[in-house]
């Protein structure tokens, strides 16, 4: 079987095909840093409660508007108490399994287990609550600022040991 272009299809072929070229030629070079490369070594972790550390691996979650991405390890099965954050929080499962649940129950019962490679997203202000088993690692991304506001103020760990 034999296929052709005749006449206005050639034709219209070839323009798309020139300006799709004189696109990409036109596009004018990044100027800003290209990239960012953190090895696992080069993470700084720091504690966040008993079992648990966090890192920032990039940006700045404090800053509003920021993008950031920043790593939780949970050593021991953790419970994380009912909270929310100002902005939406992507959760990305690197090793282990975490539970995610919705609402301000902390009902281990009512969560959906994530498991590596899997993905949750939680709105801004979305009550919420996990449980994380021993060896798990759950990278969160997003725009700054990421604050953890807890439904119960005593669950705050900041807060341990303050009156």
């Amino acid at each position: 079987m034999k296929a052709s272009l005749r006449g206005g299809s050639a034709a219209l072929l070839v323009a798309s095909l020139a300006s799709a070229s004189v696109v990409n030629t036109a596009q004018a070079p990044s100027t800003g840093p290209h990239h960012t490369v953190v090895a696992a070594d080069g993470i700084v972790w720091k504690p966040l409660r008993p079992g648990a550390e966090i890192a920032v691996v990039s940006g700045d979650p404090n800053k509003d508007g920021s993008p950031f991405v920043l790593r939780m390890r949970y050593h021991v099965k953790s419970r994380i108490p009912p909270h929310w954050h100002p902005t939406d929080e992507h959760l990305t499962i690197l090793s282990g399994t975490f539970r995610l649940g919705t609402g301000t129950a902390g009902d281990e019962s009512a969560t959906t287990p994530i498991g590596v490679g899997g993905y949750g997203f939680v709105a801004a202000k979305m009550p919420h609550y996990g449980w994380a088993d021993a060896n798990t690692t759950i990278q969160v991304h997003g725009l700054g600022p990421f604050a953890i506001n807890y439904v119960n103020p005593a669950d705050d760990p900041n807060r341990a040991g303050k009156k």
